[in-house]
Parts: structure tokens; C-alpha cells; sequence
């Protein structure tokens, strides 16, 4: 068993291609060192999976170097080199800090101090200018330097202290955190793809509600999901122990740890706010499902998530709010798969589950949402025809029998069929379903 901090990295540890790497660099006169996450992960006595070479070698010059390997350029300076799929970033020397052109100047403009250390792989020792081991034998995130300077270099540093303090179970040093509070206007700066991924990270930590916590306290909350907060102590009805933030951050901290099923958890209430109306002195919230999946969309192109992304949350969240109760028919259930969709049924109801939970303790019975599940997978396996491309019909045969072109019509009518057999399962034949297309050619 490994130590939780070590003084040092064994070279047995380090990838044979990133030694060669750097060894070829320093065969031609150059600087090389071992920096950032791998290291930090190596003193944790964790595996490290992302391996970063610091150089004073120009971008030009590394390209020339590595002409034999696979190769691309990122910002700042930094070029990738692939050998056998595993990629090695390599990078020149950031901005100097008073330092000159060596390591200890690329030190300085890191973000924090325990990813601000560098392996000489020559000497086999950790340059650590900064204080990084101590702070994580004292489980703390600080800043290199002046937190505010690093957090104006790039200010998606600020949900970083706050995700790496998650992540490792790390508080975060006083000044560091002030800085946040004050600098937190400046990520509206950073692009919203690395914004949206940051936030991934915050939600696939074990309690990601302690993050939101700590980013709407420094409001960068207001910054990156504004909406979340229209819905901070507001208070909901007899039905919710919580308000509606409170309650989000409930499911969040329920559902499983699935990047996509953490966001749908995140937005499933988030128009809430928006749809809610007092009547008869109680609070209501008509339409909130629909309202919510819409708000999701908005807020998803604008972090610039994928389509794919984009129509699996909004799915969920607009079809979240559905009915479990033992006295749902047969027919009932197959109409909710067909709804749902297969291939979504135990996506929505985990959310739901997370969802109902989030109600309060004692609220819900949750052995009636599993016996939901349960009727649901039995209606599935006795293979009912439960979407269109179970029928035994197809568009071809809709489209020569009515008449029609390709287009939407098609679908109207193949919906139609999958209707007649959900109701009856055994209207799926062929001559059967023909019949009924013929049927309806008469009208």
C-alpha cells in the first residue's frame, strides 16, 4: 500500500516514452522537466494518467526535434506528441516572473502549488520553489504567488481551486478563496466549451452540491448558471421540505455519479422559478417539466454542448414529472416506453427516483418506483411492439399502400399503428397491419 504524500516519484513510474522525450530534448542542449498533474498524482500515490514535459525549447524547435512522431499544436505553446496513443504535452517555458528563462519562472505561473513542482529526471529530485508538498501534507489548495495574478491569467483557475478541493478533500487557503470573491466577474472572459467542462468536473465529484455551495458564496455562480440561482430561497409547497435550489442540489447529490444523468439532475427543476404561481395560498408550478426542458436547452448551446447532449438531458427533464401508481395498466406502462424510449428508461428513472428523494426524508416510498421499474422491464422483455421499428410493417410499405412520398407523414402514420398495437400486441402482423393501412387509404 502506498504512502498518501511521498517525497518523491519512482522512473519506473514515468512512461518509457516520456522519458525518451525528455532525454532527446537534453541530448540537444535543452531543459527538460516532468511538471504538472502526473507528478501531483504520483505524490499521492495515485496513477497518473496525463504526463506534461516543461522545455526550453521553442515551439519551432520541438516540431524539428519530433519530426518522426505524430504531433499537434495547442495553445500557449504547447505541442502534443503521440507515440503508441499515448500523448505527451510538451511545452516551452511560460512567461518569465522575474525568473529568467528556466524552470522555476515556469513554476511561477502555474496555478497552484502542488501542481507547481517539477521531476528532474537527470538529478531524480522534485523542485518544489512553492511550498506544494507542504500544502498537501496540510491538504491545501493555494495559489502560487498572488492568487489574484494567477486568476487573471486564466480565470477558469477560480473553478478549478474549487474543484481540486472537492476532488481531493482539500481546503482552500484563505487568500486563495478571497480572490475568488473578487475576480469572480472575470469568467465571464473564459469560453464556454472550457467552462462546460469544468462544470463536468464539479458534478462527477462525490458531493457536488458543496461546489455549487462554494461557487454561488464567491458568485461565480451568477456567472457561469445565473438561472440556477433564480430559484434560491424560493419556497416550494407542502409536498417539498426544501426551496427549489436547495431541493435541486438534493437530486444533484442523489442521482448516480453519471455525468449526464448529474446534469439532467442539475436542470430538471430549473423554470421553476420561472412557472411559479400561489393559488389558494399554495404554491403551484404548472408546466415546470416542459418550462424546464426548454431553459436546459438554452443553457446547454450556450456552453456548448453537443446535440447528441443536448437532446438526451432535455428528453429527460421533459418527461421527468410522470405517474408510478400500482393502478397503471399493462397498456399504461407500454405507452410510457413508447414516450420514453427504450433506451431511456433507466435514465428517467433514476432521475426520478433522485428527484423524489430530493422531497425530504420519509416523503416517498421507494420500493414503489422500483416495482415501477420492475413492471416496466417485464413489458420490454415479453418483447411488445414498443417503438416504430418493432412493427411488422415499415415506411415502405405505408408509403406504397397510401400513396405517399417520403416525408413526415410517414412517421404520422407509422405512430399511428404503433398506437393500435400498444393497445393490442397481437395486431402486430403483417396481413394485419396491412389491413388496417388499407383501412385507412379508404379515408
Amino acid at each position: 500500500m502506498q504512502d498518501k504524500h511521498r517525497l518523491t516519484i519512482q522512473a519506473q513510474e514515468i512512461p518509457p516514452v516520456v522519458l525518451d522525450i525528455s532525454r532527446r530534448l537534453m541530448g540537444k542542449g535543452y531543459q527538460a522537466f516532468i511538471v504538472g498533474g502526473a507528478l501531483r498524482d504520483s505524490l499521492l500515490g495515485q496513477q497518473a494518467q496525463d504526463w506534461d514535459v516543461a522545455t526550453d525549447a521553442r515551439p519551432e524547435d520541438i516540431h524539428e526535434l519530433f519530426s518522426d512522431m505524430t504531433r499537434f499544436d495547442l495553445k500557449h505553446g504547447t505541442v502534443t506528441l503521440v507515440f503508441r496513443k499515448r500523448h505527451c504535452e510538451v511545452t516551452t517555458y511560460r512567461g518569465t516572473g522575474g525568473y529568467g528563462a528556466s524552470i522555476e519562472g515556469d513554476l511561477s505561473h502555474r496555478d497552484f502549488t502542488f501542481n507547481a513542482m517539477a521531476y528532474d529526471i537527470t538529478n531524480k529530485r522534485i523542485i518544489d520553489p512553492f511550498g506544494g508538498k507542504e500544502d498537501m501534507t496540510r491538504n491545501v489548495v493555494r495559489a502560487v504567488l498572488n492568487p489574484i495574478e494567477r486568476y487573471k491569467e486564466d480565470p477558469l483557475r477560480m473553478m478549478r481551486a474549487i474543484r481540486f478541493s472537492l476532488q481531493l478533500g482539500y481546503s482552500i487557503e484563505p487568500d486563495t478563496l478571497m480572490a475568488i470573491h473578487f475576480m469572480a466577474r472575470a469568467i465571464d472572459r473564459v469560453a464556454q466549451e472550457r467552462v462546460r467542462d469544468e462544470l463536468l468536473r464539479i458534478l462527477t465529484v462525490r458531493k457536488p452540491s458543496v461546489g455549487f455551495s462554494l461557487m454561488r458564496k464567491t458568485g461565480l455562480l451568477k456567472g457561469i448558471l445565473p438561472e440556477l440561482l433564480e430559484g434560491y430561497r424560493k419556497r416550494q409547497n407542502n409536498y417539498h421540505k426544501y426551496t427549489i435550489y436547495r431541493h435541486t442540489m438534493e437530486t444533484v447529490d442523489s442521482i448516480e455519479n453519471d455525468p449526464l444523468l448529474r446534469l439532467s439532475a442539475l436542470f430538471h427543476d430549473v423554470a421553476k422559478p420561472r412557472v411559479r404561481k400561489k393559488a389558494n395560498g399554495r404554491w403551484r408550478f404548472f408546466g415546470h417539466a416542459e418550462a424546464s426542458a426548454v431553459l436546459t436547452k438554452e443553457i446547454m448551446l450556450r456552453l456548448r454542448f453537443s446535440n447528441e447532449w443536448i437532446d438526451r438531458v432535455t428528453h429527460l427533464v421533459a418527461h421527468h414529472m410522470f405517474d408510478y401508481k400500482k393502478e397503471l395498466s399493462d397498456k399504461a406502462v407500454r405507452r410510457f416506453i413508447k414516450r420514453i424510449g427504450k433506451d431511456n428508461i433507466d435514465d428517467i428513472i433514476s432521475l426520478r427516483k433522485a428527484d423524489d428523494l430530493a422531497h425530504g426524508p420519509g416523503r416517498i416510498d421507494e420500493n414503489q418506483i422500483e416495482e415501477f421499474r420492475s413492471r416496466v422491464n417485464a413489458q420490454i422483455k415479453k418483447s411488445y411492439p414498443l417503438s416504430i421499428s418493432d412493427l411488422a410493417v415499415d415506411g415502405n410499405d405505408v408509403m406504397i399502400v397510401l400513396g405517399l412520398e417520403p416525408g413526415p407523414k410517414v412517421g404520422k402514420v407509422l405512430n399511428r399503428l404503433l398506437e393500435v398495437v400498444i393497445e393490442k400486441p397481437e395486431h402486430n402482423q403483417r396481413d394485419k397491419l396491412m389491413e388496417i393501412l388499407k383501412d385507412m387509404r379508404e379515408y
